[in-house]
């Protein structure tokens, strides 16, 4: 029972966590940030896959806290666009095809 009344103290330092909103975010200049955890539902796939692509160095950047990774929103948006394929059903001007 002692533990989980430390664990409540903890929480309750922090609790002005809870309350943070992008509008929060925005006014200090800081920008969202997912887990690896979130990144992978988001992008439907396992986090090992996520693991996966990071290790083979085609994955989004990341930064470190403590022993887990975060990504900012921004970087995650920037890696999905280098990711898309051209759009094959437009012709090049000029094209005969």
């Amino acid at each position: 029972m002692e533990v989980h009344a430390r664990v409540r103290v903890l929480w309750i330092g922090l609790a002005h966590l809870w309350v943070m909103d992008t509008q929060t975010l925005s006014r200090l200049g800081l920008e969202p940030v997912l887990t690896t955890s979130e990144l992978a539902e988001y992008l439907g796939v396992h986090v090992q896959a996520i693991y996966d692509l990071r290790n083979d160095g085609r994955g989004p950047t990341g930064f470190r806290v403590g022993r887990e990774i975060r990504y900012h929103v921004s970087d995650v948006l920037s890696w999905l666009e280098s990711l898309r394929e051209p759009d094959r059903s437009r012709r090049a001007v000029g094209s005969d095809l």
